[in-house]
């Protein structure tokens, strides 16, 4: 596990590439909204200033809020989900959907449907030509939020799909698999020897600090029911390097717990950014996200949908920072992952973070 994190190298440069069909190989012919995008989002020192094409050997993450991450891979420019949050506050997040718009993104991956994960798809794709990956569930809803979608969208299962299920594909150089697995949700305490319930106190400062405007209101409040519509964990792979992300952690201990072994059956993974906030911290604390970390193995793990997105009811990332650690001191030395936090608002679109070498 050591030997696997060695070989990336840590934390070096930024980059990523065209999207296909996106920008042309001519300064003159390149959108200036995508090459300003793509340097703020995937950082100067690799993205051409003057076509907007990055480099490949670069992988580079840039958050975006909750479980959203405007993603670079070996010449590809990918959304993992798809929503900047405004309900409660405006600018605490320092980006808008245009400005995810702008990276002319290749696809979308979404994870489940909710608002504060697939609010922003429909606009996005079909600003950008994007293509939508999810359930057939998502892309119904997705396009629906949209009054004449011309974008396209892939059905990875739908309702009837049951936890485990496997979707194998490619976009681009990148291989990808879907599974699916299942949403946070409560389930009663686990004993004897279970995490510690845990659930922090609303932080009101970004409320204040960033009051929501009616715009933001508007443009969210209607996306509140969006159904789940199935939730996938995907694992990206390109020679040398693998991403696993997921938006919700579910408690496959009591669900389906066959699914563990899908997950252990991917690839080794180098990157694991998974959600750790969830339904089920109220009763079992952190356990389900150490349970899917001990499954995947990754070499570094990322803590996500842990921060202020929704300010009045969530907390700020650093307030996980003690019981994620405490958590993942239950995992064996010769298996536990190293860990880098992210907190709220100062890594929010900062590529330095999560930049890796391919």
């Amino acid at each position: 596990m050591q030997g696997r994190w060695s070989a990336l190298g840590g934390v070096i440069g930024a980059g990523t590439a065209l999207a296909a069909g996106r920008l042309q190989a001519s300064a003159a012919q390149a959108d200036p909204r995508t090459v300003a995008a793509r340097v703020r989002f995937f950082g100067t020192d690799v993205v051409d200033p003057d076509t907007g094409a990055v480099r490949a050997d670069r992988v580079v993450l840039s958050w975006v809020g909750c479980t959203t991450y405007a993603f670079a891979l070996a010449g590809s420019v990918f959304l993992l989900d798809a929503w900047v949050p405004r309900l409660t506050s405006t600018g605490y997040v320092p980006a808008t959907a245009q400005d995810l718009a702008d990276l002319a993104p290749e696809a979308i991956f979404i994870g489940h449907g909710h608002f504060d994960h697939a609010a922003d798809a429909g606009r996005i794709a079909e600003a950008s030509g994007a293509v939508v990956y999810g359930t057939a569930e998502h892309g119904v809803n997705i396009r629906a939020q949209v009054a004449d979608p011309t974008f396209r969208t892939v059905a990875l299962g739908d309702g009837a799909s049951l936890p485990g299920e496997r979707h194998e594909f490619t976009v681009g150089p990148v291989e990808v698999t879907a599974v699916r697995h299942v949403h946070s949700a409560r389930t009663a305490p686990e004993r004897p020897g279970g995490s510690a319930p845990f659930f922090p106190l609303p932080e009101l400062g970004a409320l204040v600090r960033h009051p929501p405007t009616l715009a933001g209101v508007l443009q969210s409040a209607p996306r509140l029911g969006d159904p789940e519509g199935g939730t996938l964990l995907y694992q990206f792979r390109v020679p040398g390097f693998a991403l696993v992300w997921h938006d919700s952690s579910g408690p496959l201990t009591e669900k389906a717990p066959q699914v563990f072994d899908d997950f252990a059956d991917l690839a080794p993974t180098d990157v694991q950014i998974g959600a750790i906030q969830g339904f089920n911290q109220i009763s079992n604390g952190l356990r389900d996200p150490r349970r899917y970390i001990e499954a995947i193995r990754p070499a570094l793990f990322v803590p996500s949908h842990h921060d202020n997105w929704l300010p009045g009811l969530t907390a700020s990332a650093a307030t996980y920072d003690i019981p994620l650690r405490g958590e993942l001191s239950r995992i064996p030395t010769d298996h536990r992952p190293n860990l880098r936090t992210l907190h709220d608002p100062a890594d929010y679109v900062n590529p330095r973070r999560l930049t890796f070498p391919l």
